[in-house]
């Protein structure tokens, strides 16, 4: 995409963009490089000037050094500057311990994903140690999404069901966002025994059954609105609901606050508040601090951080443990 994007001649050339780095600050100069080819040097001479002294040493001097040559031609609108109107915020984390034989499981795929880092080698490795990191996310969320045996609970589930019921007895509709699509069916069939109606839109939805859904939810009695993370995170208007839960965190928290976009946006007349449920002492833990990590960095709009892909085995563990 990048290179068709620079190949197009045009005298006058405009990015826009509401992240300039999730990932890393080759990023920030793939930007430059299409409205300002060269301005910031070829990218292994930008790595070694900028990326590498700012990501890996923290050089406040590099940092410093870098926004000063790119803040002249960044024009920065935070939301909160442009959009007055739109009433409070408030994000609120929810931390829940695991049931006994939840910490079990995800203690041995601990020990898997370590045994694996010490013996890993190639790309392929790395795919492999990829999905096993998703599998201790997925016993957070619920071990049953892996372990079709497993009976003992979900402690975070039941937080989250706990908290569903609340916010529609206090008479609030809401979105529930997760990247596992099996996790939201195991959460309606949840809703669907309480007798609570709710609309779910995943990957496999029909854009014109996309479409209805949401005209119906912003109008109807219809308090509970399941969406996949990647599948409705964008592109979506259901300033209906005033609250949004976060099932299970993602690697980018720019992906969380698009999705919470979907009720923070103008229109919306009522506060909002946004929940993230956490498993405690848990992987999801470190992905908020990696998510941390990368929020301060943007704050300077020149911030970013390497993705799981380039991380060391140590970066690995930290997360883990």
């Amino acid at each position: 995409a990048a290179k068709a994007v620079k190949g197009i001649s045009a005298p006058i050339r405009f990015a826009l963009t509401g992240t300039p780095v999730e990932n890393s600050l080759a990023e920030l100069w793939s930007i430059f490089d299409f409205i300002m080819p060269d301005y910031l040097f070829s990218y292994s001479r930008f790595k070694k000037t900028y990326e590498t002294p700012i990501v890996t040493q923290g050089d406040r001097r590099s940092t410093e050094a870098l926004q000063r040559t790119v803040s002249p031609f960044i024009l920065r609108r935070m939301k909160k500057d442009v959009l007055t109107e739109l009433p409070e915020k408030t994000e609120i984390v929810l931390v829940s311990a695991m049931e006994p034989e939840q910490r079990k499981l995800y203690t041995a795929q601990v020990m898997q994903v370590k045994q694996m880092l010490h013996s890993s080698g190639g790309e392929d490795d790395r795919i492999k140690i990829l999905a096993q990191l998703m599998r201790l996310r997925q016993i957070c969320c619920d071990p049953s999404l892996i372990y079709e045996d497993y009976t003992d609970g979900s402690a975070k589930l039941t937080q989250c069901m706990d908290l569903i019921e609340s916010c529609i007895n206090s008479g609030h509709k809401l979105l529930l966002f997760s990247q596992f699509t099996s996790m939201l069916a195991i959460i309606g069939k949840r809703l669907t025994d309480m007798g609570i109606p709710f609309y779910q839109l995943t990957g496999s939805t029909k854009p014109a059954d996309r479409l209805h859904m949401v005209n119906a939810f912003n109008s109807d009695d219809t308090k509970v609105f399941l969406i996949s993370l990647k599948a409705g995170g964008t592109g979506l208007n259901l300033t209906g609901a005033d609250i949004v839960i976060h099932y299970d965190p993602w690697w980018n928290l720019s992906a969380e606050e698009q999705a919470s976009d979907r009720v923070y946006r103008i229109g919306q007349k009522n506060s909002v508040t946004v929940y993230k449920l956490i498993a405690d002492r848990s992987i999801e833990q470190n992905i908020l601090g990696l998510q941390e990590k990368k929020a301060a960095l943007s704050d300077i709009a020149v911030g970013g951080d390497r993705d799981i892909m380039h991380m060391s085995a140590d970066e690995i563990i930290s997360i883990i443990e």
